[in-house]
């Protein structure tokens, strides 16, 4: 594997690159006309323009970025996160170009997207899945039935959601019936699908996730957890490893689980089982997701591992560097996603990164994806980078960040440091007390 595409932006596809770089591996980066100043853009081996800034103009155009990998003559396309990484039509697609896709094949992108499928697979392994209804709803009143029959509150769900995007909550039948029809139709306009189907919410809940990894060879092991319950709309904000919460013998089932869950698939490259686990340890099965995680540097940062190029091992068909006895994990890790954003409201705030500066620090570690004198625009995920620190110990971990929020400067925007500050001076979150309501409860009025 000489040359590789890259079918992404920002941070992603600079930390892609990165490692392309350490195994003298030759990159093509595809970006829009917005992007054409982003630092991956000037770190690729090659970029090729593809359109203009919105998504479906530029970094969603299946055909144009194949057609850039057959005349870059490519050997593999990495997709990232988000975009077209589990989009099987188009790992389909660039497998019958002859051209590798890293990642799962199509067939389980396309399995575990469909959640209702999915719940039905995990169900079948033995894998516990939170109580909702098996297939999809046909219509309100046996939606309003099923609510009845396992009590209120419930979540309603589309099949094809992600993201936190085309789920409600409902607290009772008259929500569940003000929220079905819009949710159906917002389904049908994300995700191509109006399948919905209901599931029972899990109040005070956590979530927590697994790293998993297999090969051709039928290896699969896991890479411990993540606990991702610090979220704003459903959306993940800060994680970390080990999870505060979850108790050892807890921890060490969910690892088996996660394992057991894609081993039924026949799990193959880098994904994650993502569970909700109640206040008593109790944990189901939420979903999988087929590809590399936003937040798969915490996992680095405790195991020493660089996951990208695990993803690039097996998809050049070797087997998995290590095995399960061969795997460790040291100290803690912690992730805060920097936004261009109120921290209050959370908007997006673009516009020009006038001044973004850090000190480097032991422990330290910046994936950004912009630099200084850098536009955030309007078209894209409002993320600017993603710091993660690690230590001995979470209060290392903690007070790193601490130190770094306190001192960093970043001026032109509204970003969510003053929401960081706030959440690493609570006592609670100090003490790991903490769970997916958390800030809406305490921090954003």
């Amino acid at each position: 594997m000489r040359k590789i595409l890259v079918a992404n932006r920002g941070e992603i596809a600079l930390r892609i690159i990165k490692t392309c770089q350490a195994m003298a591996i030759e990159t093509v980066a595809v970006y829009s006309e917005a992007d054409q100043d982003m630092p991956f853009v000037k770190a690729a081996s090659k970029a090729v323009c593809i359109g203009e800034g919105p998504v479906n103009k530029s970094y969603l155009r299946i055909e144009k970025i194949l057609e850039v990998a057959k005349s870059e003559s490519v050997d593999a396309v990495h997709p990232g996160y988000g975009f077209l990484s589990e989009n099987a039509a188009f790992a389909k697609m660039v497998q019958e170009a002859g051209i590798i896709f890293i990642g799962p094949s199509p067939e389980t992108i396309q399995l575990m997207g469909d959640k209702i499928i999915a719940r039905q697979t995990m169900e079948k392994a033995g894998v516990p899945v939170v109580p909702g209804t098996v297939t999809g709803l046909m219509s309100i009143e046996e939606a309003c039935a099923f609510a009845a029959s396992i009590g209120y509150p419930v979540m309603l769900k589309a099949s094809g959601g992600g993201g936190g995007i085309g789920m409600v909550l409902c607290e009772n039948e008259q929500a569940l019936v003000k929220s079905y029809a819009s949710t159906k139709t917002r389904a049908m306009s994300y995700f191509g699908s109006d399948a919905v189907f209901v599931e029972k919410y899990i109040p005070e809940a956590r979530h927590v996730e697994v790293q998993v990894f297999g090969d051709r060879y039928g290896n699969i092991v896991h890479l411990f957890e993540r606990d991702c319950s610090i979220q704003r709309r459903h959306q993940k904000v800060v994680e970390e490893s080990p999870s505060p919460f979850v108790s050892d013998s807890v921890r060490q089932n969910m690892y088996e689980t996660a394992v057991k869950a894609a081993r039924a698939v026949n799990y193959m490259n880098a994904g994650t089982i993502e569970f909700i686990v109640d206040e008593n340890e109790n944990f189901y099965f939420l979903e999988m997701n087929t590809r590399l995680q936003v937040e798969h540097p915490v996992t680095e940062s405790i195991t020493g591992l660089d996951l990208v190029k695990w993803q690039i091992f097996v998809a050049r068909g070797e087997p998995l560097p290590l095995q399960q006895e061969e795997i460790s994990s040291s100290g803690h890790a912690i992730e805060f996603r920097l936004y261009a954003e109120d921290p209050v409201r959370f908007l997006p705030s673009p516009g020009k990164l006038t001044a973004f500066k850090w000190s480097q620090q032991e422990g330290v570690r910046i994936d950004s994806g912009y630099e200084e004198g850098g536009t955030v625009t309007p078209f894209y995920d409002p993320m600017i980078a993603k710091c993660i620190f690690s230590g001995q110990t979470r209060s290392e971990s903690l007070s790193a960040a601490n130190r770094f929020f306190q001192h960093m400067q970043i001026e032109g925007i509204k970003t969510n440091v003053p929401l960081f500050l706030a959440l690493l001076a609570d006592e609670a979150f100090n003490e790991g007390r903490y769970t997916t309501s958390f800030l809406t409860k305490k921090l954003v009025k």
